[in-house]
């Protein structure tokens, strides 16, 4: 078993013994995953080792140390003196790495989420098929198959029962002219030329004029007597000898255009970082908001992440500070949503995907989430809105904000409200939110 196998066995083994996808979100340590690799525990069980056997008392060999304990390890290498002190450090056998991609896909699996990233950005445009045709082209590239339907839909629709025709110049006092309104009005694609072509070989064979020439009393009496035989069926008795090709019925063969997309999303993450916002709370926040960024980071080609805080003011932070800052103010929400509008300026809706998560206990000034939130987050063009309010134990009597989110945009198609009390709650919110993006927004 070479080293490619070994590794791959060494994932399958730690992949099967690693810590529960919905446990390691609720209640592991998150905190020791980047932005582009998920860090999840391994439950690990002790490695085998060689041991003293105090049966085996005495003997050769045993160093300069003296007589091994029972149960003391064997190392068959020295100590050097840097190891440090037991238990200071874990190793990389201790974790399971995944990227982005990988951990969308699982938590997929574990939440049965089924999010299809769309493409908006056009980034480049490819040859396909050739599929697509034209008026010119180089000459080898000509449609044989286009250019004889083409020509032979023309002639079809020029083609006309010759003799029936002809039959009409037998009418009592019928000229060409006499003629050809009749079979204009009969809807027959026939020339004057052409009647008055047939009219003179038919006085060239008879020796006389058309007038005299009398075998059908009227056109209605024709009709009565004559039936036009349709060009299918003449087609199948007779065949076709020539199908009149023209330069207008040459296609030229191209390669179809696709246009390739790129799948991009811009995330704004908002927090309330007011005084009422204590440290449980902002673990519940961080909890449902850091998966999702790696699962987002995962299903997009490319995703970028704007986290802003407010009390009641709001300001952009980086990742870091997001989660820990807290401040004594107040709470105004929609002051972070008037941040929201301008991030998002950057980021055109017909260009990229864009979440706006906002999360807190649902306290907030007044009338701020009717007058302002509300209208704010319906004019905010975004495949998703959400609202996560944390209150471990329950909501209070002040937290009104994701009820009146609720009751005015639950049933518009792109806003999720989602309530954690405590860390059980938490896959629950990451699936709501998720699973809400209305696929037609």
């Amino acid at each position: 078993m070479g080293l490619p196998e070994d590794r791959e066995r060494f994932r399958d083994i730690g992949e099967a013994r690693r810590e529960d996808l919905r446990e390691f979100i609720s209640h592991g340590n998150l905190g020791g995953s980047g932005p582009n690799q998920v860090r999840i525990p391994i439950k690990i069980v002790d490695l085998p080792a060689f041991e003293y056997d105090q049966r085996e008392v005495g003997g050769v060999g045993q160093g300069d140390d003296g007589q091994p304990q029972p149960g003391q390890p064997v190392d068959p290498q020295p100590d050097d003196g840097d190891a440090g002190d037991p238990g200071e450090e874990g190793g990389d056998h201790e974790y399971y790495e995944m990227d982005p991609e990988e951990f969308a896909r699982e938590l997929d699996e574990e939440l049965g989420l089924d999010l299809e990233p769309k493409g908006k950005r056009v980034v480049e445009e490819v040859e396909g098929d050739f599929t697509d045709t034209a008026r010119t082209g180089p000459q080898g590239s000509l449609d044989v198959d286009e250019f004889f339907k083409r020509g032979l839909k023309r002639h079809l629709a020029t083609d006309f029962d010759e003799s029936y025709v002809r039959e009409g110049l037998f009418v009592d006092g019928a000229g060409v002219d006499e003629v050809f309104t009749w079979a204009r009005e009969a809807s027959i694609p026939v020339s004057r030329a052409w009647i008055a072509d047939a009219a003179r070989e038919i006085e060239t064979d008879r020796g006389t004029a058309i007038e005299s020439v009398a075998r059908w009393a009227d056109f209605e009496t024709l009709d009565a007597e004559v039936d036009s035989e349709p060009a299918g069926q003449r087609i199948r008795r007779k065949g076709i000898d020539t199908i009149p090709f023209r330069r207008e019925d040459e296609r030229f063969r191209h390669p179809e255009v696709i246009e390739q997309h790129e799948r991009n999303v811009v995330v704004v993450n908002v927090r309330d970082a007011s005084g009422s916002m204590r440290e449980t709370k902002r673990e519940l926040v961080e909890r449902v908001f850091t998966p999702m960024d790696w699962y987002l980071t995962g299903k997009y080609d490319a995703a970028e992440f704007h986290y802003i805080v407010h009390d009641a003011e709001a300001w952009e932070v980086d990742r870091e500070e997001f989660f820990g800052i807290q401040s004594g103010g107040g709470t105004r929400i929609s002051s972070a949503y008037e941040r929201v509008e301008d991030v998002l300026e950057e980021y055109p809706y017909s260009e990229w995907n864009r979440y706006v998560f906002a999360a807190g206990d649902s306290e907030n000034a007044g009338a701020d989430t009717q007058q302002n939130v509300i209208p704010m987050m319906r004019s905010i063009d975004a495949n998703l809105h959400a609202y996560v309010e944390t209150q471990p134990g329950g909501t209070t009597q002040n937290a009104r904000h994701a009820d009146e989110v609720e009751r005015a945009l639950g049933d518009t198609g792109n806003v999720a409200v989602a309530r954690v009390t405590g860390q059980d709650d938490v896959t629950d919110a990451i699936y709501k939110i998720l699973s809400t993006e209305d696929n037609d927004s």
